[in-house]
């Protein structure tokens, strides 16, 4: 692959469409790690109108690979915002009736403060001098700009994956600050299984000879390669084997036989090959790399041991959990386990299996019985409100 510099690093100086919340100068974000951010920037987006009282906000959350262009059209990549099918006029959360919120996570590289924006006392960008984060601190961040916006509680948190994640951090955060919460395809912790897949391929970004230790920026390089081979893999454990063999098969691509050599022979290879090489025209090998730690670092009960349960005791939050049938990533048990524990803690909690080949993006697709049901939580949850 080429080694020119991206169009992605042009986030870094946050001169793009979009909304920023530059907090104050003297802002010290202080870390999980111990460590601490002055004056961290968010990058985010809104859609609809905030009502008088301020009770109509929606705050969403993304997955690893997202941002806060959730629909419409997204100005950096110029394709379709990622949840268009969810969100919108007369859709499941529907922005003529709510002021929904989305931000770019920290750590992100779509304009919020993370590797790509300029070190503090160093010339250039941070690269591998940007703290390891959690999905704590992203929560924290994102309570920033809540704030900010004045906002004093929240209507919903939702989120699907690593947004998952986030929704039910804010519930144990913050529980007076958020009405309700949608948590979609994730878990109360990552499993071995998920941290195992995400090793794999921060190993294939370290060990691909452009990564420079993180400062690959400063050299006018970038880990493609590793990046792409990190896409590649993750993009399969998001689909099933149904959704895979549905859509490919062992179709050869452009050829009537084998080839007997290592290229794409099949469509499946070939896609996969194409999503590796989008990928790292968008997003940024450092981002990857702490996002995914985060997501392995998460663990609701902070690793202490303690029953789930107790996390939730007490807690004034409505919540509706929604699973996948075909999610190997995050199988319905990991939902289950939640339901259980919200239960076990007398919380108000709905949920539901949908039925769906789709694998873990299932969230992501045009699954009608999923967003009417989204749709009647967030419409019935206004009875309590």
């Amino acid at each position: 692959m080429s080694q020119t510099p991206l169009h992605y690093k042009d986030v870094s100086s946050h001169d793009f469409a979009g909304q920023l919340y530059q907090t104050a100068a003297d802002c010290r974000l202080h870390l999980e790690s111990e460590q601490e951010l002055l004056a961290p920037a968010i990058a985010y987006e809104t859609y609809g109108q905030l009502n008088e009282d301020k009770s109509n906000a929606i705050l969403i959350c993304h997955a690893l690979t997202g941002d806060q262009f959730v629909m419409g059209v997204n100005p950096i990549t110029k394709r379709k915002g990622w949840w268009d099918e969810v969100v919108g006029v007369g859709k499941a959360i529907d922005t003529n009736r709510y002021f929904v919120i989305c931000s770019n996570v920290l750590g992100g590289c779509m304009g919020s403060t993370g590797p790509l924006s300029p070190h503090p006392s160093k010339k250039g960008v941070w690269g591998g001098d940007f703290p390891v984060l959690t999905i704590g601190d992203m929560v924290r961040a994102q309570k920033l700009l809540i704030e900010h916006l004045g906002i004093d509680q929240l209507y919903c948190v939702v989120g699907g994956s690593m947004g998952g994640m986030q929704s039910l951090q804010w519930a144990v955060l913050y529980p007076d600050c958020v009405h309700s919460v949608v948590a979609i395809a994730t878990a109360a912790r990552h499993s071995a299984q998920n941290i195992s897949l995400h090793e794999i391929g921060r190993q294939a970004i370290v060990g691909d000879p452009q990564w420079h230790d993180g400062f690959y920026a400063n050299h006018e390089r970038s880990p493609q390669h590793g990046l792409a081979v990190a896409r590649m893999m993750a993009h399969v454990s998001y689909l099933s084997e149904s959704a895979l063999h549905r859509k490919f098969g062992r179709n050869l691509q452009n050829r009537d036989s084998i080839s007997y050599g290592f290229g794409a022979d099949f469509q499946v290879e070939s896609y996969l090959r194409h999503q590796g090489s989008n990928f790292v025209a968008r997003f940024d090998a450092n981002s990857y790399l702490r996002i995914t730690r985060a997501m392995d670092y998460f663990d609701l009960t902070n690793g202490t041991g303690t029953p789930l349960k107790e996390v939730f005791v007490g807690s004034p939050v409505r919540f509706c959990l929604f699973s996948f049938s075909s999610d190997w990533l995050f199988p319905t048990q990991e939902s289950r386990l939640i339901v259980q524990a919200l239960n076990a803690a007398a919380a108000s909690v709905s949920f539901c299996e949908i039925a769906s080949d789709g694998g873990h993006d299932s969230f992501l697709l045009h699954i009608p019985e999923f967003h009417e049901l989204l749709h009647g939580f967030l419409d019935g949850a206004s009875s309590h409100y």
